[in-house]
């Protein structure tokens, strides 16, 4: 009898085996969907600016660490500073892994401080970032505003994407903390439309362009001394910046610090790459760590170099931690935040 039960157990082993053998493997699977499809980069702003730069330059070379190896084309979807990507991607773009984008590292915690948007970012499929960054408060080097104290006593006008994007929060921002002169200039589709609009003398600057995209488009500004670079906003001063005063130094009100830091911790995420929520979680995987696998790319890394990217990659789970904490911001502190940026 025993020996009979051993062989049934023998039996039934050899053909689940041969079962599990005959099944797919979820990398099959996934590889299946991906081969000679068309996966869609979408990115929140227009052309020329520093996230469009960023997401062409990773379209070129995440395909290959996809399986399956499909083809990524970019789309530009324009709009309410990044708001309108957001919310395609949140409620109304395929969640089956075929669409995925990048928009302002500000528009995660906007719901924080705007009812009417209802998107989660806890729940969207962070990827990654590419590179952390530094926003930069400048003005055109004609402009009389050349240092931040000048921001306090003279007035000028600043240009401005939307409310999700840091050239807007940080002009309202510095208002409200400093008392700055400014008046804020708002609605150009993307930071080039804002550079062009600065050197043609429609505004004086702008208080939300990244130093990544300075370095890697307007680099003659920083070799030719072209512009004022006025205020840095982030966590820590930046160490290629170190005469250009960090934001959050120059207030010593623990509250004002707490609401300076709920609006600069979002540079951390630099450059973020997301798809929508609830997406298979095979294919989830596998664009995480083909997004990973692409910031180790000897070839990725060699074309970032050529055209004066910076690399310095935060990972999908790090983005995913970081918006958590921010949306566990007590709500005494968000109220004060929504405040110091509503006019």
């Amino acid at each position: 009898m025993r020996r009979q039960r051993s062989c049934a157990y023998g039996l039934g082993l050899a053909l689940s085996i041969v079962c599990m053998a005959a099944l797919p493997s979820r990398a099959d699977e996934v590889e299946k969907f991906y081969k000679g499809r068309t996966v869609t980069l979408l990115v929140g702003v227009s052309p020329g600016g520093g996230y469009d730069l960023y997401a062409r330059l990773l379209s070129q070379f995440l395909p290959k660490h996809i399986p399956g190896g499909p083809t990524v084309i970019v789309q530009n979807m324009p709009g309410a500073g990044g708001l309108r990507l957001a919310n395609y991607l949140y409620s109304a773009a395929p969640k089956d892994g075929s669409v995925f984008g990048t928009f302002s590292r500000s528009v995660p915690t906007v719901p924080l401080f705007q009812p009417s948007v209802t998107f989660d970012a806890t729940k969207f499929t962070w990827l990654g970032s590419i590179a952390r960054d530094t926003s930069l408060c400048i003005t055109n080097g004609v402009s009389p505003i050349k240092t931040w104290r000048d921001l306090l006593t003279k007035p000028l006008s600043m240009g401005g994407q939307g409310v999700g994007t840091d050239s807007d929060i940080y002009a309202r921002l510095y208002r409200s903390m400093f008392g700055a002169q400014i008046k804020l200039v708002s609605g150009y589709p993307g930071t080039r439309d804002i550079t062009l609009a600065m050197e043609r003398g429609e505004v004086d600057g702008t208080c939300g362009l990244s130093w990544g995209t300075i370095k890697t488009v307007h680099s003659a500004w920083v070799t030719q001394k072209s512009v004022n670079f006025l205020l840095q906003a982030g966590l820590e001063k930046d160490p290629e910046l170190p005469d250009v005063p960090l934001a959050s130094d120059l207030v010593d009100d623990p509250e004002k610090k707490k609401v300076m830091h709920l609006y600069f911790a979002p540079q951390a995420m630099g450059r973020p790459f997301t798809a929508p929520p609830n997406i298979p979680a095979d294919r989830k995987a596998a664009l995480i760590k083909a997004f990973d696998d692409t910031m180790k790319d000897r070839e990725f890394l060699a074309a970032a170099a050529q055209q004066r990217i910076d690399v310095s990659p935060m990972k999908g789970s790090e983005i995913e931690n970081l918006v958590r904490q921010l949306y566990a911001t007590p709500a005494d502190i968000i109220a004060k935040a929504a405040k110091a940026t509503s006019e």
